[in-house]
């Protein structure tokens, strides 16, 4: 056990900034499955922004390597480039 304060207090930061860090980082990789399992395009680019977004916030705070994020970032848009857009048919009546 720490015997001065300030290794104390140290300590007392790292169960807090641990504990938000996986929060943060389960909560992403929630987000990038549902992201995978969506199959259909207008959802996918809808969810694609929030996960950019969290995967940007997690290397920015280190909790993730930049290169890693981009990567991810990098397939998802593949994936979501694959998937095909659903086109609403008209239905073409001729009128006699």
């Amino acid at each position: 056990m720490a015997n001065h304060k300030s290794a104390i207090k140290r300590i007392r930061q790292t169960k807090t900034r641990n504990a938000k860090n996986r929060l943060q980082h389960k909560t992403t990789r929630n987000a990038i499955k549902a992201l995978k399992e969506t199959t259909i395009k207008k959802e996918a680019e809808k969810l694609f922004t929030n996960v950019t977004s969290l995967l940007d916030k997690l290397a920015k705070n280190n909790v993730i390597h930049k290169n890693k994020s981009a990567n991810l970032k990098s397939k998802l848009s593949k994936h979501i480039n694959s998937l095909k857009a659903v086109k609403k048919s008209k239905s073409k009546t001729k009128s006699s």
